[in-house]
Order: structure tokens, then sequence, then C-alpha cells
């Protein structure tokens, strides 16, 4: 058994086809179906049923998947260690964002990143800071950037704080409210609302907000992203309430400060794993320094 064979069982079991496999392994179908049949030999079992229409793992296929990815991982690590001792950051940097960030310019920083360390791979994956937060955890992702309330502390991560605004409200340059200086969130409850899927973190913070005071308010717009958020408030059909250093830059619509808004906290969240050289270069690059070494957190405790 070896790394090619375990890479060509993990290709095909992703692509669901030996074709689509040897395609993404830069080989001929023909050597990694032989490769892969090897294994299969050498295990003593089937890791794949084959119809004219579709390949799918057997139970031992779902068994050894697994550790197949976890031998590649470890093989690419040690690749990565070694290289960084010689001075050359190479390997897989994985980095999680919610949609909107302000105190992070992330494009840029990766743009640096990738002329510092051309070797590294760079993917970036958006989702909720909740889900985030479990993927960082999991090892999925090295590190992320959330969003959250100011009372959130992420479990099982290291973390920091990047930034905290207040919120402010979005408003259509033609809207009543938008020559005040500021505006009290109780006169904001009689107001239709723009804003994201009930439920998300985004969404929760300007709920909470207003629970507090007892106060209710029609959210009839939901949006996935402010892309369609901006031009819905510059119609004239609902306000928002997105934190300041994100509003600013919705070109076109007028902010007004909010009295008792909610409050927003940008942190950054990385693995309690030690890091790879990959990922320690990216946190030192958002100036997170070297991370601690791992403890219990309070889930241990």
């Amino acid at each position: 058994m070896d790394l090619q064979q375990m890479r060509y069982v993990v290709a095909v079991a992703e692509t669901g086809g030996f074709t689509r496999a040897a395609e993404r392994c830069h080989v001929v179908q023909s050597a990694l179906s032989h490769q892969v049949a090897r294994l299969e030999r050498e295990l003593g079992a089937r890791l794949f049923e084959r119809t004219s229409r579709r390949v799918r793992l057997t139970a031992a296929g779902e068994a050894f998947l697994p550790a197949a990815r976890r031998a590649l991982e470890a093989a690419e690590r040690a690749r990565a260690d070694v290289a960084a001792v010689t001075g050359e950051i190479r390997g897989a940097l994985t980095v999680g964002s919610i949609p909107a960030v302000a105190s992070v310019d992330l494009p840029a920083v990766l743009r640096d990143y990738r002329l510092r360390h051309p070797r590294v791979r760079i993917s970036l994956r958006a989702g909720s800071s909740e889900q985030l937060v479990e993927r960082v955890r999991d090892g999925h992702l090295d590190a992320a950037l959330l969003g959250v309330r100011p009372g959130f502390l992420p479990q099982g991560v290291h973390d920091r704080e990047l930034a905290r605004t207040r919120h402010v409200a979005v408003v259509a340059p033609d809207h009543p409210l938008a020559p005040r200086d500021t505006v009290d969130i109780r006169l904001l409850a009689e107001e239709t609302f723009v804003d994201f899927a009930d439920g998300s973190a985004a969404r929760a913070q300007s709920d909470r907000a207003f629970a507090a005071l007892g106060l209710r308010r029609e959210v009839a717009f939901e949006v996935s992203g402010v892309e369609l958020m901006a031009p819905m408030i510059r119609h004239g059909l609902g306000i928002a309430l997105l934190p300041a250093t994100f509003a600013a830059e919705l070109h076109g619509l007028r902010t007004v400060p909010v009295t008792d808004g909610p409050v927003r906290v940008e942190r950054l969240v990385w693995s309690r794993f030690p890091p790879s050289p990959a990922a320690s270069a990216f946190l030192t690059l958002l100036g997170a320094g070297t991370p601690p070494a791992p403890g219990p957190g309070p889930e241990d405790s």
C-alpha cells in the first residue's frame, strides 16, 4: 500500500468515477484502475462497487476512506514541516470567513500571503460564524474570521478580538431618517427591514437588540448578502442595521448612528492543534503572532 494508491482511492470517491479521478490525478484511466485493483487485492476487500452507471464506495471503502485522507494529510504536513526547516513555506492553507468582514481587507491579505509564499495552496470557505468555529475546531479550517455579539466566546479554539463596532441604520437618501444625526432604536421598530436570514448570526444581533427592549420589528425581506440588500434599501423597500465600518462601503446610501443599537465583534479564531507552517505564516501576517500552546478549554474543565 502506498500514498499514490490512497490518493487514487480518494479521487475516485470524491469525483464519483474512474475517468474523472484519472483526469484529476493526471494519469491514464487504465493505470489508475490497475493501482486501485492492486490495492483491493492487497486489502482483501473491494473498495468500490462498479456498475455501468456509477461507482460508489462499499462498506470496506467507507471504512478505508477516512484513514486514507488522514495518511495523505500527514504526508503533506511532513513535507511542509521539512520545507519550513529549509526556509520555504509550502503546503495548504484553508481560511474561513463570514461574507462581510470590515476589520481585515481579506483579499489584500491573501494577495500578500501568496506573494510571500507562492508554494502554498490557498482556499477560502464561507459560512456563518457558528459553522466556521466548528470547522476550525474539527480541523477542516486553519483559521477563520467571525462576526459575533460581544458575549460570544468560541469554544475549543484559540481566538483574538480584531475589532468591535456599533451598528448604524442604513437608509435610502430620501428616507425621512436620512437627515438625522442619530436615531433611537425604539423609533426604528416602526420601520420595515431588509435583513439576513432568520437564525443567522448577523440577523441575531439585531433581533436581540430589539428583544432586549421588548420591541418587535417587521423583517419583510430576507437576503443572503449585501449585494441584494443595498439596492432594496436604495429603492425604499426597507432599511437595515449593519456594522458602521461595513455600512460605509455601501455607496449611495445614508447611515445614521443608532442609540442603544447592537454591537458586533469581529474575531480571528484558529485551531488548538499545532498550526502548520502555512497556517503559522498566515496568523503572523494578521498580527496574531505565535499561537499559544494547546491547553484545556472550558469544555475540558
